[in-house]
């Protein structure tokens, strides 16, 4: 089994057959309720999963698609790994003079500048004294996570969860847009060390990572509630994630502090 045809199985028992049956034993669509959505044989469906067929046209991944309910980034994920849409080989790094002037005018909030990996390329002030030097913390967002290197982050039990589940999917959107790139597929055997990662890896879910709730445990000026919301670069997959003070909180003067502190 190739990985479109792991992906199109997990999806496949991932989706429930329309109208509920107390009786049903199997969880997800069977094979012959999937061509008979998506319009194909169940023959097809079959050489699909194991690996067998040759990939599917645009037209087919668009009626499994809309068979199996994707959502937008997992269909652009499907016609990846079909073929369909080809990104550069290797995962852009380079920083666009019109990001560092974006950040220039958003200097009173942490900012970071990430790479389709999650690796950390360019941060600024406000950000190492918020969260920590990167050199001793970690330059990757997801083996930090994974392995435990964020000391001062805390996250309630629902907003780990959803980081994690959010951060995976779109690590796995990533290895369909530059599959030759041996970087990524390096972290993703790195990450496999973590059971969480793999347990989550197995779910072949797709989505780009969008938004995050995190308080920081400051050692200087105690907790500070942050959201991060993540700007995406058109065409290089650069992430701007740029943290603002939570609302009904102290956390703007908590980084005012900062920001004082580090202009000395």
């Amino acid at each position: 089994m190739n990985e479109l045809g792991a992906v199109l199985r997990a999806w496949r028992d991932r989706r429930g057959p329309e109208g509920h049956d107390p009786a049903r034993r199997v969880p997800g669509l069977r094979r012959e309720e999937l061509a008979t959505l998506a319009g194909i044989s169940i023959e097809y469906v079959v050489r699909l999963e194991q690996g067998r067929a040759p990939t599917p046209s645009a037209q087919v991944c668009s009626s499994l698609a809309r068979a199996l309910n994707l959502s937008g980034d997992e269909h652009a994920h499907l016609l990846r790994l079909a073929g369909h849409a080809a990104d550069p080989a290797r995962v852009p790094r380079e920083i666009p003079d019109s990001l560092h002037r974006i950040m220039d005018q958003l200097g009173t909030n942490p900012l970071a500048v990430y790479d389709a990996t999650w690796q950390l390329l360019h941060w600024n002030e406000l950000f190492a004294a918020t969260c920590g030097d990167p050199a001793e913390t970690g330059l990757n967002a997801l083996l930090c996570h994974f392995e435990g290197r964020w000391p001062w982050l805390r996250q309630s039990e629902a907003e780990r969860a959803a980081f994690e589940e959010s951060m995976v999917a779109d690590l796995r959107a990533t290895t369909s847009r530059y599959p030759d790139d041996p970087a990524v597929s390096g972290l993703v055997e790195r990450l496999r060390a973590s059971a969480r990662f793999r347990e989550l890896w197995a779910l072949r879910s797709v989505a780009d990572h969008r938004s995050a709730h995190k308080t920081i445990e400051h050692p200087v000026v105690g907790d500070i509630a942050l959201d991060t919301d993540v700007l995406a670069t058109q065409g290089s997959n650069l992430r701007l994630v740029v943290y603002t003070p939570r609302p009904g909180t102290d956390a703007r003067e908590k980084l005012d502090r900062l920001i004082r502190a580090s202009s000395r």
